[in-house]
């Protein structure tokens, strides 16, 4: 399975987030599954590719320009996809992923969750779109959803096409298909 996995290139996270994200690098990569991801060599970007790739598995990066010009690829990339803007790349993790994982991160991360959530609301793809909430990081974004859907602006419920996990365990659970 092909898992897109978006987080933060930044370095400034709590370490505990660090922790639960190479966990979840090496389960990706013991249990022989693609990583697809922003091909960066900074942040959550570069330790998720790193235990991916400790772990035996593949990262496939799916790259902008401006990245490449920067010298920011990371070295764990075994297949690299080119693209010329963050629209182009989101387009191309909706084409490469079987599912959709958010880890902690800024305003590039939420802009690509609620793509994949938007387009996954609409009927574009059918594929899960997984918060993983480690460490409560996502809490205030979850808050949210739930009020947006109280105040009736989501079309049915965010959970039919959202799932928030906040463990191992239920993300591989919520990776496997299971509801």
């Amino acid at each position: 399975m092909k898992i897109a996995v978006y987080c933060s290139a930044n370095n400034g996270l709590a370490p505990e987030i660090y922790t639960l994200t190479e966990e979840f690098g090496r389960w990706i990569g013991s249990n022989g599954h693609t990583l697809v991801f922003g091909g960066c060599n900074m942040g959550m970007m570069e330790c998720v590719a790193k235990a991916v790739h400790d772990a035996g598995g593949r990262a496939i990066g799916v790259i902008p320009d401006i990245i490449e010009k920067g010298g920011r690829i990371s070295e764990y990339v075994d297949i690299h996809i080119p693209c010329d803007s963050l629209s182009s790349r989101k387009d191309l993790f909706m084409a490469q992923s079987d599912v959709h994982v958010v880890l902690p991160g800024g305003i590039g991360t939420l802009d690509e969750l609620f793509t994949v959530a938007a387009s996954a609301s609409i009927g574009y793809h059918s594929k899960r779109v997984i918060i993983y909430n480690m460490c409560g990081y996502w809490d205030a974004l979850v808050g949210m959803l739930d009020d947006l859907e109280r105040k009736g602006a989501v079309r049915g419920e965010y959970s039919d096409y959202i799932k928030v996990v906040t463990d191992m365990n239920q993300m591989a659970d919520a990776i496997n298909g299971s509801k």
